[in-house]
């Protein structure tokens, strides 16, 4: 069969946590909402000219003849199953998005090569409700989708000499991004929970999304050289707060008197009050350490 080189956006769309989905409801209910998931896959890469090359278990790998088209799939993507309606004996789902523009071999309907790879590990850095993609893919954007990015971090990547540029697709309109460097931040509303940070005596209190790292664009400027430029989030979510690590080397939080716990691309609950830690445990000497407190106002 006849091999064609070519330039292609290659996506991986996985369901988040399917393992305990089949625990709690059985085969045949989970496979149903899981082909479920997997034709939702498919009539979104149809709609933005892409095809499912293949499906996986829980997933599905797509290809794009360009990268805005990718990037506008996993957008629709993560925006369908967010508005999945929960019926009887449904359970909530969620997908992991990762994308990468670059060459690839074509063979029949599949496709080769590292492209393919890269793509594929980006999926695997994406957390639930998340979509990444890489600095290489990000530099071929169209400007406006190119400015819903965020970069993350440099991470290590298997089969890679160097680290690889990772950056995270801002599918969800966030007001956070309307907060513009050297202005001052807008009153905290009143009402509804809130979380409070304490960084090197300096206090904030804050209702949306935080961003930790030692990159001077985050909410929260960590120097901790063990610390990763976009190391962490705090987002609410349905009345809580939720700690997502984003990097290289962990973050460490200590829940009240609890004992620490290390977060490797994963992700907490915050509640009460407690310390957060950036890439070393908060005991060692010199650690840079965030406090929180989380309350109802």
């Amino acid at each position: 069969m006849a091999q064609q080189k070519t330039s292609l956006a290659v996506l991986f769309a996985d369901l988040s946590d399917s393992t305990r989905l089949y625990d709690s409801l059985g085969d045949t209910a989970a496979f149903g909402q899981v082909r479920d998931c997997l034709d939702l896959i498919r009539s979104i890469a149809e709609s933005f000219e892409g095809r499912v090359v293949k499906t996986m278990g829980d997933g599905a790998m797509c290809v794009f003849e360009t990268a805005d088209a990718a990037a506008q799939a996993a957008r629709e993507m993560q925006a369908r199953i967010a508005q999945r309606p929960l019926a009887a004996g449904r359970k909530k789902l969620t997908f992991r998005v990762g994308f990468h523009y670059g060459p690839v071999i074509q063979e029949g309907n599949d496709v080769f090569g590292d492209s393919v790879n890269m793509a594929a590990r980006m999926s695997g850095f994406a957390l639930a409700g998340q979509v990444i993609t890489t600095g290489e893919t990000v530099a071929v954007l169209s400007f406006e989708l190119r400015e819903t990015t965020r970069r993350l971090d440099a991470l290590p990547v298997k089969g890679k000499q160097e680290d690889v540029d990772v950056h995270e697709f801002l599918w969800q309109a966030s007001s956070d991004r309307t907060v513009i460097p050297g202005r001052p931040a807008p009153a905290v509303p009143s009402g509804g929970p809130c979380i409070t940070l304490t960084h090197r005596g300096r206090e904030l209190v804050l209702k949306e999304t935080v961003y930790l790292g030692r990159d001077d664009s985050n909410t929260v400027t960590i120097t901790d050289p063990m610390a990763s430029r976009r190391h962490a989030k705090i987002e609410l979510r349905g009345g809580k707060f939720v700690l997502v690590d984003q990097s290289a080397n962990g973050t460490f939080v200590t829940l009240g008197n609890d004992g620490e716990i290390r977060l490797r691309r994963e992700e907490t609950i915050l509640h009460g009050r407690g310390v957060i830690a950036f890439g070393h445990s908060a005991s060692q000497a010199g650690a840079e350490t965030v406090g929180f407190r989380c309350e109802l106002k």
